[in-house]
């Protein structure tokens, strides 16, 4: 009896012991390795709102989460080498933005979970095999980007109701833009719109592209997403204003540079959103049992000035439907 209590006693003590040491064993992790893709330079204010969020579900940087960041600053090629340095990071979940971004982490790893803070087609661009079953290591959100480029061709329309062509500005190294394309045709063919593509290597050519559309009687231009454009945005918007074309855009970043409106999903949300997937992975779950959701929450963006400039009168029913007007 004497000897069972003895060895009741070892264990007890043992476990004793064990518990701290687990604990011990458990904050010897130290951190979760979130390594992020950026399109384009510092500093990324929709990722805060990722950050913000993240920490409301006790995930906070410098006390159990580290950030890779990796900027291509507007350069595309720079993707897949930095998308290949931040998988040998050995971080436990990836997260970027845009098709091109995602793309790059796509290949550089089929196993460490991805998360897409925004994605225009993810099934379409072949990021998911679908929406409710995404597979593999990729899941997350949505911007809807084929209705939404039809939503800005409606607005244009209604600000402009004599306006018939419409010229489309693209980076052509852009694998996707021919498809981005084809979403714009369909709306344009059913408001009586005629589209004319046009393309750009760099950014120094969208002076003389601009001023061949002004030649070609454009009407209007819609900037098809991608990191070249929004890096030299300033530059694009003023060249638009400076030739008298409106200039529409899926981001705000270029109605504050100086292009007409824009009409797109709420990127902060879209990257607060983004957080809740990656909080999930992180404590267990994955990726191929998340559903891709799609963007809830839309923002029209309208630059008074530039309308002024260009001599066009936003008609009150759309200013009412205005988030934000500058």
């Amino acid at each position: 009896m004497g000897q069972l209590r003895r060895r009741e006693f070892l264990i007890g003590a043992s476990a004793l012991v064990a518990a701290p040491l687990a604990s011990m064993a458990q904050q010897s992790r130290t951190a979760w390795r979130i390594g992020v893709l950026h399109a384009g330079s510092a500093p990324d204010l929709n990722f805060e709102a990722f950050r913000r969020q993240l920490r409301e579900f006790g995930i906070v940087e410098g006390q159990n989460l580290v950030v890779e960041d990796r900027w291509a600053e507007g350069k595309p090629d720079r993707l897949p080498d930095l998308a290949v340095d931040l998988v040998q990071q050995k971080v436990d979940l990836l997260l970027a933005g845009g098709t091109e971004p995602l793309r790059a982490l796509k290949k550089a790893t089929a196993t460490i979970p991805i998360v897409m803070a925004a994605s225009g087609d993810p099934v379409g661009t072949g990021l998911v095999a679908g929406l409710a079953r995404p597979g593999a290591n990729v899941t997350g959100l949505s911007t809807l980007a084929p209705e939404l480029t039809g939503k800005r061709l409606e607005l244009i329309k209604a600000i402009v109701p004599a306006l018939s062509e419409v010229a489309i500005l693209s980076n052509q190294a852009n694998p996707h833009r021919l498809l981005e394309f084809a979403w714009a045709g369909n709306s344009a063919q059913v408001l009586g719109l005629r589209l004319i593509l046009y393309t750009v290597l760099d950014a120094k050519e969208v002076p003389s592209t601009l001023l061949t559309m002004t030649r070609a009687h454009a009407q209007a231009v819609v900037l098809l997403g991608d990191p070249l454009l929004f890096a030299h945005r300033t530059e694009v918007a003023e060249i638009a204003v400076k030739s008298a074309i409106p200039l529409l855009s899926d981001q705000a970043a270029y109605v504050e540079a100086g292009a007409l409106f824009s009409y797109s999903a709420n990127f902060a949300d879209l990257y607060r959103q983004a957080a809740r997937y990656a909080d999930q992975i992180l404590k267990g779950a994955k990726p191929a049992d998340l559903p891709v959701q799609q963007a809830t929450r839309f923002e029209l963006v309208i630059n008074l000035k530039t309308a002024k400039a260009l001599g066009i009168t936003i008609p009150q029913s759309i200013l009412l439907r205005a988030d934000r007007v500058i």
